[in-house]
C-alpha cells in the first residue's frame, strides 16, 4: 500500500529507496505492508507515521488506484534458492489532510514534484500506473 501526499500546489511527495534495497536508488509513493489484523487504511497511517513522522486520519485517505505484479519468493528456512513468485497487490491513497510535517524517518531522501512530472522519475514498475492514476484522479484547477 503507498500513499500520495498532494500539497495545495498539486506537488506530491516521493521518496528514493535506499541503494541496497529492492529497486534501490529509485523513486516512490511512500507505503509498506499491510500486517496481520490492519485495514489497509490503518497500515497506510502506521507506514506513514513511521517512514514520514506525521498523522493521517483514516477517514482523509482516499483510494485512487491499485496495481498488480509479482515479486519474487524468499526461499524458505532450510531451503536454498528463491521460491516461485509471488502475486503482489499495491494500493494507492491520496489525502491532502495530515498532522506534522514529512521528514524522512528511515533515511529516504524525500522530494516535492509536480504531479505531472512524477511518472517522469525512475520508480519501480507498480508505480508508474499508480502515478498516472493519480493524475487523473486530481482534478485540474
Amino acid at each position: 500500500m503507498a500513499v500520495a501526499l498532494l500539497d495545495p500546489a498539486r506537488q506530491v511527495l516521493v521518496q528514493r529507496r535506499p541503494s541496497g534495497a529492492v529497486h534501490g536508488g529509485l523513486w516512490e509513493f511512500p507505503g509498506g505492508k499491510v500486517e496481520p489484523g490492519e485495514t489497509p487504511e490503518q497500515a497506510a497511517a502506521r507506514e506513514i507515521a513511521e517512514e514520514l513522522g506525521v498523522e493521517i486520519a483514516h477517514g482523509d485517505l482516499h483510494p485512487v488506484s491499485f496495481a498488480v505484479g509479482q515479486v519474487a519468493g524468499k526461499p524458505q528456512h532450510g531451503q536454498a534458492g528463491a521460491q516461485a513468485p509471488r502475486p503482489l497487490i499495491l494500493l494507492l491513497y491520496a489525502t491532502r489532510q495530515w498532522q506534522g510535517t514529512p521528514r524522512a524517518e528511515q533515511g529516504a531522501e524525500l522530494q516535492w514534484i509536480a504531479l505531472e512530472e512524477v511518472s517522469q522519475l525512475p520508480m519501480p514498475p507498480l508505480d508508474y500506473p499508480l502515478a498516472e492514476a493519480l493524475c487523473r484522479h486530481v482534478p485540474r484547477p
